[in-house]
Parts: C-alpha cells; structure tokens; sequence
C-alpha cells in the first residue's frame, strides 16, 4: 500500500470532529492568489489610507485596538 493510500484510508476512520479540524487544516494551508482586480483594489485603498493618515486624519493605535476588541467580542 503506498504512503497516499494509508493516509486516504487512514482520513476515512477519523471521527467527524478530527475530520473537521483536519479539513479545516488543509483549507488553510491553501494559498488564494489575488485577481488583478482584488490587487488594485487593495492597493487603492491602502493609498487613500496612507493619504488618510499623512493628513491627520485616522484612529490612534489604542482606539484602533478597542475597536478591534468590540468587533471580536460580538
């Protein structure tokens, strides 16, 4: 039995929650290239952020972070 077979067959016997996380291992392990699109999108908006910021404009760190508390606490 080869190495891939072991571990397919060894994969079916996991109990559904091993399964999950296992899954969930894998799909992250998994690297999303951006479109063309989502690039200059992002780019864009890291510029008008920049922009932002250089004119005064923005949220300190410390609010940034209780923000950032609040959202992971809902």
């Amino acid at each position: 039995m080869s190495t891939i077979a072991e571990i397919q067959d060894a994969i079916e016997k996991l109990p559904p929650q091993e399964m999950e996380a296992l899954s969930t291992w894998l799909s992250s392990r998994e690297e999303t290239e951006m479109s063309a699109d989502e690039e200059k999108a992002l780019l864009a908006s890291l510029e008008k952020a920049e922009r932002q910021l250089a004119s005064g404009k923005g949220v300190s760190l410390e609010n940034a972070r209780d923000m950032v508390r609040q959202w992971a606490s809902k």
